[in-house]
């Protein structure tokens, strides 16, 4: 009997994140830092609406690029937000921005074509541009850096075969950021060697210190970025898989295409949710969510310092709810570290090398959880470092 596997899906690595994650769901007395969803619950309010409409009975499809209403939201969104412009017919509601992603790349890759992925980067970027046909080429960012893509890199990877290039600012797994200056700067490079950009923005108003820039919001760039966002980070909304996808005329009717071939539409609960969370938004500046935000900074901060004073390695973060730790001073790569962390201590984190070969000897701790567990962590990181001390 043949083998009736696609040759692209078969040579994927199972993720390295949903590993850890498996293990502790059955340890008992586990802290998990590994888990990249806030600890939050949906406002109230936004709850209620979604359960309103349930009642009413609007369960059946919305139209294929989501309900009206949502797309005009997330148009002035984008524009009063982060002053980027794109008109609600170029707008797609997808079932997250995982979604998004993927439609991004299958409408944009032709079999061979490259496709510039930083590394470390979210775990699904290199294996999405596998799976449609393109050939994911990294852009190893470094710690000394601050893990932000060089226009020197951009040139040194781009070649006659390279498309696009994947934005993912505020990062995952490093909480690394880029502003305008840093963006203005790889926006002439990718001009001059006339690429896409697609970027992931899901992290947007999770940025400390300063309001996110994006780089669709620099002059003629909007008509080369596929603009990725979502609701499940700062609206703390990730079960209800509700994101958008903004694009150049010709990019979006691919995408809709696909989008329309394979997922139909959204979840209506789920946008009808959504449609809350930005009206009563506007209504209120968003004051929810800049306190969500307030609380991840005060968290960042804390596990940063923490973590620095104990010998390991990490810059505090600028957005996101991440740090990427460097544990070379162990003498022990991120994946034996994460190993013997969780055996030992029952305190998980997730090995770099999940986020790409640039992660070797990091690990990513996400701090989106209560500050009487990172407390705790702390302390247990404490004592497993004691124990693993050089001699």
């Amino acid at each position: 009997m043949r083998n009736f596997v696609n040759k692209r899906a078969a040579s994927l690595q199972p993720s390295g994140i949903r590993k850890f994650f498996d293990i502790v769901s059955k340890m008992d007395g586990a802290i998990s830092l590994g888990v990249g969803e806030p600890d939050f619950v949906t406002p109230w309010n936004v709850r209620e609406s979604a359960i309103r409409y349930i009642r009413l009975g609007h369960t059946q499809y919305t139209g294929n690029r989501g309900l009206d209403e949502l797309r005009s939201l997330i148009s002035r969104y984008l524009k009063e937000r982060f002053s980027v412009e794109y008109p609600p017919e170029r707008t797609i509601v997808t079932v997250g921005a995982s979604e998004a992603i993927d439609l991004a790349l299958r409408a944009v890759c032709d079999i061979g074509d490259e496709i510039l992925v930083p590394e470390p980067s979210y775990v699904s970027y290199a294996p999405a541009v596998t799976l449609a046909g393109g050939v994911p080429v990294p852009l190893k960012c470094t710690a000394e850096n601050h893990f932000i893509i060089t226009p020197e890199m951009i040139d040194k990877c781009s070649n006659v075969h390279t498309k696009a290039i994947i934005l993912p600012y505020p990062n995952n797994p490093t909480g690394a950021t880029m502003n305008k200056e840093q963006l203005e700067a790889i926006a002439a490079v990718i001009k001059r060697r006339d690429l896409l950009v697609i970027s992931d923005e899901i992290y947007a108003e999770l940025t400390y210190g300063a309001r996110h820039f994006s780089i669709a919001s620099l002059p003629q760039m909007a008509q080369r970025t596929v603009y990725i966002g979502g609701f499940s980070k700062a609206f703390a909304m990730t079960g209800w898989r509700v994101g958008f996808v903004c694009a150049p005329a010709a990019v979006d009717e691919a995408m809709f295409k696909i989008h329309q071939y394979t997922i139909l539409c959204a979840p209506n609960m789920s946008q009808r949710a959504a449609i809350c969370a930005l009206k009563d938004g506007f209504a209120d500046n968003f004051a929810t969510v800049e306190e969500m935000r307030d609380e991840y900074e005060k968290r960042g901060k804390f596990l940063a310092d923490s973590l620095n004073s104990l010998g390991l390695r990490c810059y505090s973060p600028g957005g996101a709810f991440y740090l990427f730790v460097s544990v070379r001073s162990t003498g022990m790569d991120g994946d034996e570290f994460a190993n013997a962390l969780l055996a030992e201590k029952k305190v998980a984190v997730v090995p770099g090398s999940a986020f790409g070969k640039a992660g070797k000897y990091f690990v990513r701790c996400s701090y989106a959880t209560g500050m009487r567990a990172l407390d705790e962590a702390v302390d247990r990181i404490g004592e497993f470092l004691k124990s693993h001390r050089k001699k």
